[in-house]
């Protein structure tokens, strides 16, 4: 018996795009087809797109996409012999459970239910369905395949049942969230199931932006030995092809090469902004621009996700903004292919200043007549997307977000917050990846001393311990958990470990008004931070 044919179809399905979520499943089935493949698996909740969070407590959609999936049953049904698994939600007596139904010649030949139900980090699987308990495994063309799902791949439970009940090869679709070095743990944890099992593998992931969440695809294969022999692009859709020999070994196939820490976070910056754009239907996106390298940033990452078509920036001086911040944000502009306008602060906020001036009489200039500069230009932003339905990104880092380094309805003012979850060192390094692939960014913007520019001669470690420093005490602190003691232990200075630790617990409050953002490391502020705002704790 010759090899057989195995696609994978990485997917990037639109939630609640029932229909069309279908279409993509049936063109995905009938490529692979065509390629001689025998069996397709296609990601957790294909049908549905993954999460699909309350949608799942209605019951017109669940009743919908039991509907479209008999309809793709028997859209698939001409294709004899052509085996396709699709994840969907079903309703059972006993509650709704994540379920996988292995298709065939119009009927469902086999099903999974996920055994193993997430309620981490940023899942909440355990509000939405119940866990199942049985092992699936089905023949196809001679092979016995095992079937598991997702967070299933990550206990050593579900591995064994299916090997236990016949399996000689796991096929396990995911929905899995990317972050930072993400590939790597997966391939490692798999390799520890099969070591045990000794049963190669097939892991099918999705690929898009859902809101703050990104699915990077990177579909792989692994031999019995653990062995990589196929590996997918991440952040591409596509089919791969494994092989599977009569033994129900995998041959080697296609590698695709993998990719630094920086172009991996900024094509996830660009796939999320891309599908949080276009999924909701905005015609372009607004950005401030300060000849900063956070702007910077979020304007190339824009451009390359829209078309510098889709793209606006504007620049809204005050009496404050350098020349070279006007220099370099119209060469940045230029350089990029963004339409790109001026408009000046000065009036509006002067007029703001002496509206008020008779309640401010007699108190000391402060960070009020600062945040007065920030909000005026949130105001035109937001004015500006009004009258243009384009969405405003706004520009704020993890760093600052953190420590409250923003001005609600101010800086923050905006729909999507594409760099919220990249720490300011990090927008560097990105800057200089980008950079490497076409020089866009001006030199000045990566070198010189990062500040607001809301009073005379002001930076940000003004007020501020240097963001390798902020950077250190934040990814300890708030992604690793780590305690007080235990950062001060590693080095770093007691005074500002107190000073930056406060200062997150004290700016809850702005960051739960925040827009969603991209999520790119393993803990991000919004759905996996859930710190109440009024609270007495302090560590």
């Amino acid at each position: 018996m010759s090899a057989q044919k195995i696609a994978l179809a990485q997917l990037n399905p639109l939630l609640g795009d029932l229909a069309g979520n279908a279409q993509l499943i049936h063109k995905a089935a009938v490529d692979a087809y065509h390629q001689g493949a025998k069996l397709v698996i296609t990601p957790e909740l294909s049908l549905t797109g993954y999460p699909p969070e309350d949608l799942l407590l209605r019951p017109a959609f669940i009743d919908a996409a039991q509907e479209q999936l008999e309809l793709l049953m028997q859209e698939l049904a001409q294709y004899q012999d052509l085996t396709v698994i699709v994840g969907h939600p079903k309703p059972t007596p006993h509650g709704l459970e994540n379920f996988a139904s292995v298709l065939q010649n119009g009927k469902i030949i086999a099903g999974y239910a996920k055994q193993e139900l997430p309620n981490h980090e940023v899942f909440d699987e355990v509000r939405y369905f119940v866990p199942g308990k049985q092992a699936c495994v089905f023949t196809c063309d001679g092979i016995r395949y095992g079937l598991i799902l997702c967070e299933d791949a990550w206990h050593a439970g579900p591995a064994k049942q299916a090997h236990s009940a016949g399996a000689q090869v796991l096929l396990v679709p995911n929905a899995s969230p990317y972050h930072l070095k993400k590939e790597q743990l997966r391939i490692q944890v798999l390799r520890d199931h099969i070591a045990q099992t000794k049963m190669p593998l097939i892991y099918v992931n999705a690929v898009g932006g859902q809101d703050e969440l990104v699915f990077d695809g990177g579909s792989f294969a692994l031999n019995s030995q653990g062995e990589l022999v196929m590996a997918m692009p991440q952040f591409e859709t596509g089919l791969g092809i494994v092989d599977v020999s009569a033994a129900a070994q995998l041959e080697k196939g296609l590698i695709t090469p993998p990719q630094s820490v920086e172009a991996q976070a900024y094509q996830a910056l660009v796939l999320g902004v891309r599908d949080y754009v276009n999924k909701n239907r905005f015609p372009g996106v607004i950005i401030g621009l300060s000849g900063g390298v956070d702007s910077a940033l979020v304007l190339a990452i824009a451009v390359d996700a829209l078309g510098a078509d889709k793209v606006r920036a504007v620049m809204m001086a005050s009496r404050y903004t350098a020349d070279i911040s006007w220099i370099d944000a119209r060469e940045l502009a230029k350089n990029l292919g963004v339409q790109y306008d001026e408009i000046p602060i000065s009036g509006p906020v002067d007029a703001l200043e002496e509206s008020l001036a008779a309640q401010f009489k007699g108190m000391k200039l402060d960070a009020t007549e600062e945040n007065i500069q920030a909000r005026v230009r949130g105001t035109m932003l937001m004015a500006l997307s009004n009258k243009t339905g384009r969405l405003v990104l706004t520009t704020g880092n993890k760093s600052e977000m953190a420590v409250g380094y923003c001005t609600l309805y101010g800086d923050m003012a905006g729909g999507f917050a594409v760099i919220k979850d990249i720490a300011k060192t990090l927008v560097y390094r990105l800057c200089t990846y980008r950079n490497s692939i076409q020089s866009v960014i001006p030199e000045r913007i990566l070198t010189r001393a990062p500040s607001a520019e809301l009073r005379p001669d002001q930076t940000d470690q003004d007020s501020l311990p240097s963001y390798e420093v902020l950077d250190g005490i934040v990814e300890r602190y708030m992604e690793q958990n780590q305690s007080i003691a235990q950062i001060i232990a590693a080095g770093f200075e007691a005074e500002s470990v107190e000073k930056v630790t406060r200062l997150i617990k004290l700016n809850e409050y702005k960051r739960r008004q925040a827009p969603p953002g991209v999520r790119i490391t393993t803990r991000a502020f919004g759905r996996d931070w859930r710190y109440p705002i009024t609270s007495q704790f302090r560590a």
